[in-house]
C-alpha cells in the first residue's frame, strides 16, 4: 500500500497547532498564485501604459515571474538542506516583498519584467521550502492529505485574486496591484517569522558544496518513480500555465466577459479547490495512486472531447466552461498526489528533491505554457490541443513509473 509516515516524520513534534501549520504552509504556497492571478485583470492596462503593442507580449509579465521562480528553486533547496528551512525562506520572502513594491514604480516594460523576474526569485524559496517543511513532518498518505489541504487553500487564490485585482483596477491603476501584493506578502512574512518552527532535523543537514549538491541531484534524477512523476506533473502544469497565459484573451477577447472575467475565472478555479478538499478526505482510504490515476484518465477524456469539438468551430461559452471546469476538477486530484508520490522516496534530502522537482515543473511547465499561450489565434483550439497533448505525455510518464500498470496500491521495492 502507499506508505504511511516515515519514522522520521512520526518522531517530529510540531510546536504549533496542526491547523496553523497547514494554514501557514498554504499561505506561503499561495503567494505564488497571488503573484500571477492578481495581475490578470491589469494586463491590458499594463500593456497600454508601458507601450506594449503586441497583445501576446503582455503575457511576458507572467512568463518573467515564472522564469525567476523556476530557475532559482535549484539553489534554495540545497541551501535549506544545509542551513535549515527558516533562514532561506525568510530571505526569499523579503526579496518577494521588495520586488513587488518596486514593480509598482517600474518606468518601462523592460524594468517591470526584470522586477518580476526578481520577484520570482524570492517566490522560489516559498515553493521549495514549503514542500520540504511538509515532507519533514509528514510522509506517505499523511503527506498527500496535508498537501491536498495546502492545495485547497492555494487554489482559493485563483478564485479571489483576479477579483481583488479587478476591484483595485476599479478604484486605481495597475501600479496599486503590486502594492496590494506586497502588503499581503509582508503579512505572511511576519506570520512565518514568528510562528514557523525549524523542521529540518540536525542529522539530515547536508554539506553545501558542489560534490554534495551534485550527488543529491543524481539521487533525485535516478529514482525512476520520482523522476517520472515529476515529469508527468510538469506536463500537467504546462496546461495550467498555458491557460493562465491565455485566460484574459479567452474570457475577454473571445467571450466578451469584460469586468465579469474574474467571476468566471474564480468559478472554474474553485473546482480545483473543491477537488483538493475531496482528495484530502479520500486519499487515506483509497491511496494516492488510485485517485490520481483515475483523475488523469478523466483529464484525458475531457480534454480530448474538448479538442475534437473545438475543431468544428468556436464553442459556445455554455459548452466551453463545463468542459474546462471538468478538466480543472481532475487537476485538483492530480497535482497534490503526483507531488507526494514524487517526494515519498526522497525524504532524507527533501530540500534538494523539492528544488529539482520545483525547477523542472515550473521551468518546464512554464515553457510548455508559454508555447501554448503564444499559439493563441483567437479561438480555443490551440488551448484544447495543448491540454490534450500534455495529458497524453503525462500518462506516458506514469506508465513508465508504474511499469505499465495503473491503479496499483503498492510501491515497487526497487525504483
Amino acid at each position: 500500500m502507499d506508505q504511511q509516515p516515515a519514522p522520521a516524520a512520526q518522531a517530529f513534534k510540531l510546536l504549533i497547532p496542526r491547523w496553523e501549520f497547514i494554514a501557514l504552509a498554504a499561505a506561503l504556497m499561495a503567494l505564488n498564485a497571488l503573484a500571477i492571478d492578481i495581475m490578470l485583470p491589469g494586463l491590458q492596462q499594463i500593456g497600454a501604459s508601458l507601450g506594449v503593442e503586441n497583445e501576446n507580449h503582455r503575457q511576458y509579465v507572467i512568463t518573467a515571474y515564472i522564469a525567476g521562480f523556476g530557475i532559482c528553486q535549484l539553489f534554495f533547496g540545497p541551501l535549506s538542506d544545509r542551513f535549515g528551512r527558516r533562514p532561506p525562506l525568510l530571505v526569499g520572502l523579503v526579496i518577494y516583498v521588495a520586488a513587488a513594491l518596486a514593480a509598482a514604480f517600474a518606468p518601462s516594460f523592460t524594468s517591470l519584467l526584470i522586477l518580476r523576474f526578481v520577484q520570482g526569485i524570492g517566490a522560489a524559496a516559498t515553493r521549495v521550502i514549503t514542500v520540504s517543511v511538509v515532507r519533514d513532518v509528514f510522509g506517505g498518505r499523511a503527506m498527500a492529505e496535508v498537501m491536498s489541504l495546502v492545495f485547497m487553500v492555494f487554489m482559493v487564490i485563483p478564485v479571489v485574486a483576479p477579483g481583488v485585482g479587478q476591484i483595485v483596477m476599479l478604484f486605481s491603476e495597475w501600479h496599486m496591484i503590486f502594492v496590494v501584493m506586497a502588503l499581503i506578502a509582508l503579512a505572511v512574512t511576519l506570520w512565518a517569522t514568528f510562528r514557523l518552527p525549524e523542521t529540518l532535523r540536525p542529522e539530515y543537514r547536508r554539506a553545501f558544496n558542489i560534490r554534495t549538491i551534485a550527488d543529491g541531484f543524481r539521487i533525485v534524477l535516478t529514482n525512476r518513480v520520482s523522476l517520472c512523476y515529476m515529469l508527468a506533473t510538469t506536463a500537467i502544469f504546462g496546461a495550467l500555465f498555458g491557460f493562465i497565459n491565455s485566460a484574459q484573451q479567452v474570457y475577454v477577447g473571445i467571450y466578451g466577459l469584460g469586468v465579469w472575467f474574474p467571476v468566471l475565472f474564480a468559478a472554474v478555479a474553485g473546482m480545483m479547490a473543491v477537488s483538493s478538499f475531496v482528495n484530502s478526505r479520500l486519499v487515506g482510504r483509497f491511496g494516492m495512486r488510485k485517485l490520481s490515476h483515475g483523475a488523469l484518465v478523466g483529464f484525458i477524456t475531457v480534454t480530448s472531447l474538448w479538442f475534437v469539438l473545438s475543431l468544428f468551430g468556436q464553442l459556445p461559452i455554455y459548452v466551453f466552461v463545463p468542459l474546462f471546469a471538468a478538466a480543472m476538477l481532475q487537476f485538483g486530484w492530480i497535482g497534490s498526489n503526483f507531488n507526494s508520490i514524487a517526494m515519498e522516496p526522497l525524504g532524507h534530502l527533501a530540500g534538494t528533491a523539492s528544488s529539482v522537482q520545483g525547477f523542472t515543473q515550473t521551468v518546464g511547465g512554464g515553457a510548455i505554457g508559454a508555447t501554448i499561450g503564444q499559439l493563441f489565434d483567437g479561438t480555443t483550439t490551440p488551448l484544447a490541443a495543448g491540454f490534450c497533448a500534455v495529458s497524453l505525455i503525462a500518462l506516458t510518464f506514469v506508465l513508465i513509473a508504474e511499469r505499465g500498470k495503473l491503479f496499483q496500491t503498492h510501491i515497487h521495492p526497487k525504483t
